[in-house]
């Protein structure tokens, strides 16, 4: 992203989906400042032409485990660029996961701070990735040594001036960190492909997830759906699913009542959570309707003599699916989200969700 800057706004903390964790020996002194976030690289002025840009960690040496860390990027205000293709610069040895997302406003002033998900010590500081009240999207995910991503021709996410999102926060969760004993330092991230000529097609990510838990050495569903209630039709083309070692299969569909008032269950993307996390191609383009309802489910088999609970570290498990999709009119979704209470509160199959004719869907993977 060109001419991009350090942030310079009031802290603030945001319970999203995002809680906290310890931030006890968080990173060794010193080891913030990484040149290439201080240039103001130049713009590719040439018509239709596609730049990279280095979003990387700023040679950071975590000293906690399963520690999530954050560092953001000001996308110069003056312009509105089109991101089309994310290239990782990462290793499931280094990093279990990243995410890449798009905020008003990013969760403090510094340049990387503990943004975890669980709140293991509350006198420590730690926020959010996006800050208070901010505009917030998951734009990328990445996990388990995905290869890179191009979207479709034509299609872009916005950001920059005439866009919410005028910041990128990179997150980074470390799993494990004896590689940083020694003083090492890491530089996970990924290489943004972006464009300054406009794209049409408007290209947004919709996670979907839930809490919950899984019962001691027993298989269980954890399973969420949400409406679609704006007049917008989405593309979908993509899809991503993640979860922890339990994972055995995670699916996801689209949910349309027809004119005999009876259910159609079409599948958007079914996925082994083990293999490489990428985003995969979607099984079915068809357009997604207002009314319609996007259900998911995960799959996971418990070999645990305890009860796994959904959490960030590898001792717990989570369920989540990814849909990309654009829309080729008007903006994205203002709905970035869609969480359930997980098992054993919510299940497709409860009276009150308004979901029948729900198929027999196979446990087993791909």
């Amino acid at each position: 992203m060109p001419r991009i800057s350090r942030i310079s706004i009031p802290a603030g903390i945001l319970l999203l989906i995002s809680l906290m964790i310890s931030v006890d020996g968080l990173v060794k002194e010193g080891d913030y400042q990484n040149s290439v976030y201080q240039q103001n690289l130049e713009s590719n002025s040439a018509t239709g032409a596609t730049a990279s840009f280095p979003f990387l960690m700023p040679k950071v040496s975590p000293q906690t485990p399963d520690l999530y860390l954050c560092t953001p990027i000001k996308v110069d205000p003056t312009t509105t660029y089109y991101i089309v293709g994310f290239n990782p610069n990462a290793t499931m040895n280094t990093a279990h996961h990243m995410l890449l997302y798009g905020c008003g406003e990013p969760g403090t002033t510094k340049t990387t701070w503990n943004c975890g998900e669980m709140n293991r010590a509350s006198q420590e500081e730690s926020a959010s990735p996006c800050g208070p009240h901010s505009h917030s999207q998951i734009i990328y995910a990445w996990a388990r040594d995905a290869q890179k991503l191009n979207l479709p021709e034509g299609v872009g996410f916005k950001v920059g001036r005439n866009s919410p999102t005028k910041y990128l926060v990179l997150q980074v969760h470390y799993a494990h960190i004896d590689k940083f004993k020694d003083g090492s330092t890491d530089d996970s991230g990924v290489f943004l492909d972006y464009t300054e000529e406009p794209r049409k097609k408007l290209a947004g990510t919709l996670l979907l997830g839930t809490d919950g838990q899984i019962p001691a050495m027993k298989t269980e569903h954890l399973e969420t759906a949400c409406e679609v209630n704006e007049k917008k039709v989405l593309h979908p083309f993509a899809y991503r699913v993640h979860t922890h070692g339990l994972g055995k299969v995670v699916s996801g569909y689209r949910v349309r009542t027809n004119s005999e008032g009876k259910q159609e269950w079409l599948e958007l993307g079914k996925r082994d959570p083990l293999t490489p996390q990428m985003f995969y191609n979607i099984s079915n383009r068809d357009p997604i309707y207002e009314g319609d309802k996007i259900a998911v489910r995960c799959t996971l088999q418990s070999t645990r003599h305890r009860i796994t609970k959904v959490g960030p570290t590898n001792e717990d498990e989570m369920c989540n699916f990814y849909l990309m999709y654009y829309v080729d009119q008007g903006e994205t979704l203002n709905m970035k989200f869609c969480f359930s209470q997980g098992a054993p509160y919510y299940y497709w199959s409860n009276p009150d969700t308004g979901l029948h004719n729900i198929p027999h869907i196979e446990a087993s993977t791909l």
